[in-house]
């Protein structure tokens, strides 16, 4: 197993992370909804982490970015990429992000979370299936992926309808 630490991603970073990105996911994942979703966007403040092995090296990384669900225009964070690089995997890395991510999202005062992935997975730390009909993505999506986790009570239910980046109007 393979030890590693969690810090905040640095600007140094990005082409570690674009790499990494391209060995988990091919670089095919640039045409998928959620990657439209983050273009010309800006991640969260505070809210992009990284891993590194003990000798520093980058092994994962993980960001959040803001959206807005429906015409009443509920804020939500759009949790991903999500990667560890292959050589690392099923060592705790993706879950331990998650788990890093999402207290401090907490911390910052966020209160719902999405992503489009596999349900197992993701379950390990709350993630449920968004309820059917409760949301759409633009694009190509398989709804049925598209998961959401509560950080505070109540706030999936006035999440309704089109999901889109904080500077697109309905």
């Amino acid at each position: 197993m393979t030890s590693f630490v969690i810090e905040p991603q640095k600007p140094g970073d990005a082409a570690a992370i674009e790499a990494m990105l391209d060995a988990s996911f091919g670089i095919g994942r640039r045409v998928k909804t959620s990657y439209r979703l983050r273009e010309r966007e800006e991640a969260a403040e505070g809210l992009s982490f990284v891993a590194r092995d003990a000798a520093g090296v980058l092994v994962g990384a993980i960001s959040f970015w803001h959206l807005r669900i429906g015409g009443d225009r509920v804020a939500a964070l759009l949790l991903g990429p999500l990667a560890v690089h292959p050589g690392h995997q099923n060592q705790g890395i993706g879950l331990a992000l998650m788990k890093h991510g999402l207290a401090a999202a907490r911390v910052l005062g966020h209160g719902l979370v999405i992503l489009v992935g596999d349900a197992p997975y993701y379950a390990r730390v709350g993630f449920q299936p968004v309820p059917e009909g409760q949301m759409m993505m633009p694009g190509p999506v398989d709804l049925r992926r598209l998961l959401a986790l509560e950080l505070k009570p109540g706030t999936l239910a006035h999440a309704q309808g089109l999901i889109l980046p904080p500077h697109r109007v309905i």
